[in-house]
């Protein structure tokens, strides 16, 4: 398999290490940012902006902004550029089990240790970092981001291009909105609004954040 990055970024390092373990070498990078063509991430060079895609026709192509917000804008970039939604692989850690009733959708990284328990529904070009738990029911919308610990009670619905921070946990059955966020190390107890930030245990507002409509 050959693969293209997109976004030098540090969750591209995370991703090009499982790529390695599975023994894909034909890696490249692609970044908007000049200073960082002729550099190399890890041992993966990165060869130019995003335009280059064009260039790579036989490579999958795995989006790795940190947030879901850049995420999206980058796949609808991609897609106006050409690139078939079929190019998307999901890619998950050899330590995933994914029971057969969980689905990963096209674009999504679930990286070591994670755990889906029963009828889990990730979406695509989701992020899930290492150590997050996923209990029976939860459904995760296209974008999120999921960071490293952290852990959803059954039947949470986490929104489209929302952010659960670090170690942060959800109660069971409750919704995390659109393009909310929740703090690191929060305990949300009832539901987040769409676009808004809440933190603390148990978790309160403290502000709002612009939201991304799809085109």
């Amino acid at each position: 398999m050959k693969v293209v990055l997109v976004a030098a970024s540090g969750l591209a390092l995370e991703v090009l290490a499982v790529l390695r373990t599975e023994g894909v070498e034909d890696v490249l990078v692609l970044d908007d940012d000049p200073h960082r063509w002729g550099e190399t991430l890890g041992d993966a060079p990165v060869v130019g902006g995003l335009d280059e895609v064009r260039r790579y026709a036989a490579h999958r192509v795995l989006v790795c902004a940190g947030s879901g917000r850049a995420r999206q804008a980058i796949v609808q970039r991609l897609l106006a550029l050409g690139v078939d939604p079929a190019r998307f692989p999901s890619l998950v850690h050899w330590s995933v089990e994914v029971p057969p009733d969980c689905t990963i959708g096209r674009g999504s990284v679930v990286l070591a240790g994670a755990v889906l328990t029963a009828n889990v529904t990730v979406g695509e070009h989701v992020v899930v970092m290492p150590q997050v738990v996923l209990t029976h029911d939860d459904v995760v919308a296209d974008y999120a981001t999921l960071c490293a610990g952290v852990a959803l009670g059954g039947r949470v619905q986490v929104g489209r291009a929302a952010y659960v921070g670090m170690n942060a946990s959800v109660r069971e059955g409750v919704h995390v909105g659109d393009g909310s966020t929740l703090g690191m190390g929060a305990a949300l107890l009832e539901d987040l609004p769409a676009g808004e930030t809440w933190v603390g245990v148990p978790a309160r507002p403290v502000g709002r954040t612009a939201l991304t409509r799809a085109v």
